[in-house]
């Protein structure tokens, strides 16, 4: 006689690592307080299983409503391929609306990254695919830069990431080897609370390290790169947990690695290389080269995906300036997997980087200089660190102390 099977189907994760993982975005990474509506964001065609989770663990939590926002890369990509070119970038006011009544409404905020379909734009023009910038939302960056949510992004482990970032592998072989890296970095392994308490700690200290030096710049040097990037008069560095305007703490990226900064738009001048590729919208950009005038964007290079890199600073005077400062040094779990990840939120936890396009003002102590950060539609990261590249800090009389040097913290 037949009967139904209990054999689990390779192709699907780990649904212990994912109690785990949902267990660590709602109970640290965004603190769900009792009574929240919680949104969770996440793509259909492998997060399906993550953010079921997310959703059972919330309500133990305490929520009020579970509000999931799914993403579909293949009806995207039926908008590039068919949709009349001067449509492509329209945003639905629907969608801005929502995230800003999230805010109102003082929500909490997860969403998962891991590319379920890789290559699902491949054959698009370039061009057309730097107009269709969703799901990325300009309100995003204005409700987190008003604390109004408690959120935090996580990566969810699925079978097509998995062959994207171990294409050698079997499929089965590639998912098991991301779950072991995803546990490596998330600090999983026994008390994952504790681990993240001590490495928040380090990277608080870091940080103070940096704000008690109030530099005016930091310049980065390595191979194909010299840049130096100015920062405001009241910008300093944070790191790790972060607080909502009521006071509800939460790890706005798990992992986080990094300490960062808002810079001056206007005084970024020089070259920067990349030292990892960027995933952006679903394509690789590798090999980019960036060249800054006066603060702006003057040259942009790459040896695969420059158009889709092109496309998406065109969105805005703010796309062509910096928005942030990033270091990471040699002691995080990320960098030292030796994984490319092509997803932003692992790799730029494995090297310093920076940001085209909307400033975090939470990293600004006066108010006066809130006017000046950067505003833009967009938030793109790229990773310009290694243990080649050097960040030196310059002090308001030209005085230059080395800050960050072969991945170990020198200030």
């Amino acid at each position: 006689m037949g009967g139904v099977s209990d054999r689990r189907d390779p192709l699907q994760p780990d649904p212990a690592l994912l109690e785990r993982l949902a267990a660590l975005a709602v109970r640290i990474g965004a603190n769900v307080q009792p009574g929240q509506v919680v949104t969770v964001n996440g793509q259909v065609g492998g997060h399906e299983p993550l953010v079921r989770a997310i959703a059972a663990e919330a309500y133990r939590a305490g929520a009020k409503f579970v509000d999931v926002a799914w993403f579909d890369p293949l009806v995207k990509r039926a908008r590039l391929e068919h949709a009349a070119e001067d449509s492509l970038d329209f945003v639905p006011p629907w969608l801005g609306a929502r995230m800003l009544a999230l805010g109102e409404s003082r929500a909490a905020a997860i969403s998962l990254v891991g590319q379920t379909t890789p290559g699902v734009f491949a054959g698009i023009d370039p061009a057309r695919i730097g107009k269709d910038q969703l799901p990325s939302l300009r309100e995003t960056s204005q409700v987190i830069n008003e604390r109004q949510l408690n959120w935090t992004v996580v990566p969810a482990p699925n079978a097509g990431w998995a062959g994207l970032v171990f294409p050698d592998l079997s499929p089965e072989e590639a998912l098991r080897r991301l779950e072991q890296d995803v546990v490596t970095v998330l600090r999983l392994e026994d008390d994952p609370v504790a681990a993240w308490e001590a490495r928040s700690a380090e990277l608080v200290r870091s940080a103070e390290a940096l704000n008690a030096r109030s530099f005016d710049a930091i310049r980065l040097e390595g191979p194909g790169t010299d840049l130096t990037v100015g920062l405001l008069p009241s910008s300093v560095f944070i790191a790790a947990g972060m607080d909502t305007a009521e006071g509800i703490t939460h790890q706005a990226n798990v992992p986080t690695e990094e300490v960062f900064t808002t810079p001056d738009p206007t005084r970024v001048d020089g070259v920067v290389r990349a030292t990892k590729p960027l995933t952006l919208g679903g394509t690789t950009v590798d090999g980019i080269e960036v060249e800054f005038r006066g603060g702006e964007v003057v040259r942009v290079d790459a040896t695969t995906g420059v158009e889709i890199l092109r496309g998406w600073i065109q969105r805005d005077a703010g796309a062509r300036r910096l928005g942030e400062l990033a270091l990471v040094d040699g002691d995080g779990r990320v960098g030292q997997t030796g994984t490319v990840f092509h997803e932003t939120l692992l790799d730029e936890n494995a090297a310093s980087h920076l940001a085209l396009g909307s400033a975090y003002t939470m990293c600004l102590t006066d108010e006066a200089d809130h006017a000046r950060a950067n505003r833009s539609a967009i938030h793109v990261d790229f990773m310009v660190g290694s243990n080649d590249v050097s960040a030196i800090g310059i002090a308001k009389d030209g005085t230059e102390t080395p800050v960050l040097v072969g991945g170990a913290w020198q200030a």
